[in-house]
């Protein structure tokens, strides 16, 4: 099973490129809402949408977690088997709802958005450190279209929503291969 470090890799590797990618937009190609899919702008906005929670979450004594979302009743999935399941799910029509849904984003919003995921990366990296490898597959915390998940599968997770804004834009227009994040483990 991939262990912490792993995690901290694809946390800080996949935010890299994806903040890479936000500040080579214009300000139209930022705003821009193609196809009906959302706009660069919305996408980061989900993002910091989604590493909210869990940073919370990670806060919480283990045995609050334990209390809201009981314990696991299967191995944990490796990074590989939680991409592909993420893939099914969105492939049966899985989309976010509530409050992951992002308004609009203005150009004007971007330096604040950009420092925000940041943030929120940083924060998520920092408080993994309070966690033990043990504990992160004894856990579990919700997932809107997964269900419930262990805590190392929530952190695989986020690395994962980073390619949001990948896919979505890869699907109206060609984005260089260069900037595509690859759904596969990264090399010591």
């Amino acid at each position: 099973m991939e262990d912490k470090k792993f995690i901290v890799g694809l946390l800080n590797d996949h935010a890299t490129s994806l903040v890479h990618f936000v500040n080579q937009q214009s300000p139209d190609e930022f705003i821009k809402s193609i196809n009906g899919k959302w706009s660069v702008g919305q996408n980061l906005d989900h993002l910091i949408r989604s590493l909210s929670p869990v940073n919370q979450a990670l806060l919480l004594p283990s045995f609050v977690l334990r209390m809201m979302f009981g314990k696991p009743n299967r191995t944990g999935r490796n990074y590989q088997e939680l991409v592909d399941r993420y893939h099914q799910k969105l492939s049966a029509g899985g989309r976010a709802t509530g409050q992951f849904i992002p308004p609009a984003i203005l150009w004007e919003q971007k330096e604040s958005k950009v420092a925000d995921f940041n943030r929120q990366r940083d924060r998520m990296i920092k408080r993994l450190e309070s966690w033990s490898e043990d504990q992160l597959d004894q856990y579990l915390l919700p997932h809107p279209l997964l269900g419930k998940i262990t805590l190392r599968e929530m952190l695989f997770f986020q690395p994962i929503t980073f390619n949001i804004i990948y896919i979505s834009l890869k699907s109206a227009k060609e984005v260089p291969t260069n900037l595509l994040i690859k759904f596969l483990p990264l090399p010591d």
